[in-house]
């Protein structure tokens, strides 16, 4: 299922974020590259391996923005929940399946109303509006991959202004010192900001899977709901079963589900 909302402030940090990369890339070839590495095959390898990791950052934003993350089906009719509205009786808490009054269906464990995408979740962390979109079940590894590279490329931006400015201070294509400096100030700015923020984020995530406790569990204060799993067990489940070196790619993986369209029509 392809997903998009028209929430105003996610599509403007669609539009920022796109527009940071884009400026942080073509200020690494034109203004760090060019100048100063364009006569070594050093120059192209960083080239190639920058550009490499914006696009697989840019692959795993869109599989974050445009996936699914795992929103509860509506019922093919309408659901009669009035004895539930009156109090007279509840959903059934034994096997976890509550009712949303929103959505005005049944829901499995864990799942959550966001009140912007308008429809529960199944295992909703948050709404985030850098992928204008929830992460949850079925897109928080492309979330964390987006968090991961993003964090990579700021970091290694750094590094290639600190190098340019080392090998070659001057340039060899005689652009004026100003324009220079400006840009790879901007860059470096852009860098520091946008990589602890990412860092910031990344080790929320790190800890809500380790805890197996969304954010709205934490702050609800509704966890744990299972015994304690290993580290690697709960990593596994976000990033899909194999290699662990193919948790960095951003491929199509979703984690199989317990629940059975029984549910649906409780």
């Amino acid at each position: 299922m392809v997903v998009f909302r028209g929430d105003p402030c996610g599509i403007i940090c669609l539009v920022i974020t796109y527009g940071a990369v884009l400026y942080a890339d073509y200020v690494v070839v034109r203004h760090l590259v060019i100048p100063s590495l364009s006569d070594t095959l050093w120059g192209a390898l960083h080239v190639f391996v920058f550009n490499l990791i914006v696009f697989l950052l840019g692959i795993a934003h869109l599989q974050a923005v445009f996936s699914d993350p795992g929103i509860v089906p509506l019922p093919n009719s309408s659901l009669d929940f009035s004895d539930i509205r009156s109090g007279q009786q509840k959903a059934n808490k034994e096997s976890g399946w509550t009712v949303c009054v929103k959505c005005e269906t049944y829901r499995p464990p864990r799942a959550h109303h966001c009140r912007i995408c308008q429809r529960c979740i199944r295992r909703m962390d948050h709404h985030c509006p850098w992928i204008n979109n929830c992460v949850g079940e079925f897109n928080q590894k492309y979330f964390i991959q987006f968090l991961f590279y993003v964090g990579v490329i700021s970091v290694y931006s750094m590094g290639l202004v600190v190098a340019a400015w080392v090998i070659d201070p001057k340039g060899k294509t005689g652009e004026p010192h100003q324009t220079r400096v400006l840009h790879s100030v901007a860059l470096v700015i852009e860098s520091i900001l946008f990589g602890l923020f990412v860092f910031a984020i990344g080790c929320d995530q790190l800890q809500a899977i380790f805890q197996d406790e969304t954010a709205v569990e934490q702050v609800k204060r509704q966890g744990p709901f299972r015994p304690r799993k290993s580290k690697m067990s709960l990593m596994a489940e976000v990033f899909g079963p194999g290699p662990k070196f193919l948790w960095l790619c951003p491929c199509q993986f979703r984690r199989r589900s317990l629940d059975t369209p029984d549910h649906y029509a409780i």
